[in-house]
């Protein structure tokens, strides 16, 4: 089983033309990391528009999240047996009307159901996005610039989406950070028909394990539900725990299946290699860590220093810039020199002093002191740690298991940016409300939950460097 479908590209095919329909690629999988976080400077205006609660303000981010996570297993799969072009036309094309959804949307509810198409259609597209960049540069020197191009795309999207989000929010109004994927997406599509080449897929009697990817799907998206749930105000005991008692045991029913599927999702034959393991563990850590940063960074500049939406996003401009310079430039040859383990513990330790610095940010804190810095360390260590834990994954990997080992990795990914926003977002609101109980003041009970999300932040990424320094090791091929 693989979860990307490699297609030759032809012989005969012109440079540009591949070039042309790497642009396509790109600016898809552009598109769909934008879209995990080019709302979140917009959600206090979402908030107040559409009545969503502290907690549940998470789930605009969350249903996009969850639902990309817990499809790119079974999307790929569909894309080896019915071909990646048609996978990925049908995703683009979901992604494009699910966008326009959320462009119209005025209640909550149709909100967070068009974020949902958002990830399927998100998930269906990212998940062949590489196999066909494979395809279309065969010859290994140009296939190192085509994954260049994209593996930058990917790193500086949730970056960049911040920056765009505050611009677009602040001048157009937040439902033009879903609009504006429209008229993109639509020429994108015009472009794709014509320079994707089409192959045939394995078919669908070769089969995909539909039970599989429900189990996993509605596992991970209880898991996040329950604890979103936890901070709001009607929240019970007994039925957080039930809910937690039943994702736990739709998890377990997918492992069991897919250690018995004819055709799984996710071969687990591949987790008896300890550093693709340990490597996909510290993937989610980091990711965790990462995207709940962000979110809780842009509500700490908003809500606690009083920024507006424009201004918010063009204060995140040192971690995208930091990230290009490291991950374009510095990284790859620090890499070759001292190896991806190395640099994997120093782009993790430079994380976590980041967390650490902002951890102590005051309520009249300053961007320059307390928040730049950090944004600017941040973005460097990403920078070094993205692509390192990706190559020990990878490189720790049978090369017949190359396929599946970048689903397994894609997936970590999600699910870490998933689970860790919906945890420190949680951990934010809850800690927020027992402030205020305490008798706190609005700003200084915002500023200690978001404090205390930074420190489980620094949490997760010490947890993943414990990992990297003690269990990881860089492989020979």
């Amino acid at each position: 089983m693989t979860t990307t479908s490699v297609t030759p590209a032809p012989a005969a095919r012109s440079a540009a033309g591949r070039v042309k329909a790497l642009v396509v690629l790109c600016v898809m999988q552009l598109m769909i990391i934008l879209d995990g976080t080019v709302v979140t400077v917009a959600l206090p205006t979402i908030q107040s528009d559409l009545g969503f609660s502290q907690a549940g303000l998470a789930w605009v981010m969350n249903s996009y999240l969850i639902a990309f996570a817990g499809l790119l297993l079974l999307a790929g799969r569909i894309g080896d047996l019915l071909g990646s072009k048609r996978v990925f036309l049908a995703g683009l094309g979901l992604f494009t009307a699910a966008s326009l959804l959320c462009g119209v949307a005025t209640s909550a509810e149709v909100l967070i159901a068009g974020r949902f198409l958002q990830g399927v259609g998100g998930a269906l597209a990212s998940a062949v996005i590489l196999g066909m960049i494979v395809g279309l540069f065969p010859a290994p020197g140009e296939q190192a610039r085509a994954m260049g191009v994209y593996s930058f795309t990917s790193a500086s999207g949730a970056s960049i989406g911040l920056i765009l989000g505050g611009v677009i929010t602040q001048t157009v109004g937040w439902h033009w950070a879903f609009l504006i994927n429209v008229p993109i997406g639509l020429a994108s599509l015009a472009f794709a028909v014509r320079l994707l080449a089409g192959e045939r897929g394995l078919g669908l009697g070769r089969g995909a394990d539909v039970l599989g990817a429900v189990l996993v799907t509605g596992g991970l998206s209880l898991a996040v539900y329950t604890i979103v749930q936890t901070a709001e105000p009607h929240a019970e005991l007994v039925r957080t725990l039930v809910l937690a008692v039943v994702s736990v045991l739709l998890l377990a029913a997918f492992v069991l299946r897919q250690a018995r599927s004819a055709n799984p999702l996710l071969s687990l034959h591949i987790f008896r290699r300890r550093q693709v393991t340990v490597a996909n563990v510290v993937v989610v850590l980091l990711f965790a860590a990462g995207f709940g940063f962000q979110f809780t960074t842009a509500l700490y500049v908003q809500r606690v220093l009083g920024y507006d939406s424009l201004t918010t996003g063009l204060a995140f401009l040192p971690a995208p810039l930091m990230n290009a310079v490291m991950s374009l430039s510095i990284a790859p040859r620090l890499t070759v020199r001292f190896g991806p383990r190395t640099m994997l513990i120093a782009g993790l330790t430079a994380f976590l002093a980041a967390l650490l610095w902002i951890s102590q940010a005051p309520v009249d804190g300053s961007y320059v002191v307390h928040v730049a810095p950090v944004l600017a360390v941040m973005g460097a260590g990403i920078g070094l740690a993205i692509p390192a834990a990706i190559m020990l994954a990878m490189s720790g990997a049978e090369p017949g298991d190359a396929g599946l080992a970048s689903g397994l990795n894609n997936t970590a990914q999600q699910a870490g940016a998933a689970v860790g926003t919906a945890v420190l977002a949680t951990l934010a609101a809850s800690t927020t409300a027992s402030r205020l109980g305490e008798g706190a003041g609005d700003a200084l009970a915002l500023r200690d939950g978001y404090g205390a999300a930074w420190l489980a932040a620094a949490g997760f990424v010490f947890a993943g460097l414990v990992l990297a320094a003690t269990s990881l090791r860089t492989a020979r091929k």
